[in-house]
């Protein structure tokens, strides 16, 4: 048995990803650029799939490409930098390196 490449559980003989997993991607797909991403959150949750599964979906990264999270993030970022006209482009390392120069906790004076 093959484990799926986004949550790490059994997948199935063929398969890449497990069935909760490919529920989740397709919603993804489906509504990637269509709604925002606390909407697609809420599409997500719609599936049934356990929150703390769709959190390890969001966090995978499956192809090396950047996490599923930062993705979005970057197409989200991309989509409204052009249409503010706006020359550049972030991408997955982008958004992730800044997600986690938030994430550090001030030092101390």
């Amino acid at each position: 048995m093959a484990n799926c490449i986004y949550c790490g559980e059994r997948a199935g003989i063929l398969a890449r990803s497990c069935k909760e997993c490919r529920r989740l991607e397709e919603q993804t797909r489906a509504y990637a650029g269509q709604v925002g991403f606390t909407e697609l959150l809420d599409r997500l949750e719609e599936t049934g799939v356990r929150p703390e599964k769709i959190m390890r979906f969001l966090k995978a990264n499956p192809d090396g490409r950047g996490s599923v999270r930062d993705r979005l993030t970057a197409d989200m970022t991309n989509e409204l930098l052009q249409i503010m006209g706006i020359n550049e482009r972030q991408t997955p390392d982008d958004v992730e390196r800044i997600r986690k120069s938030g994430d550090k906790a001030p030092e101390s004076e």
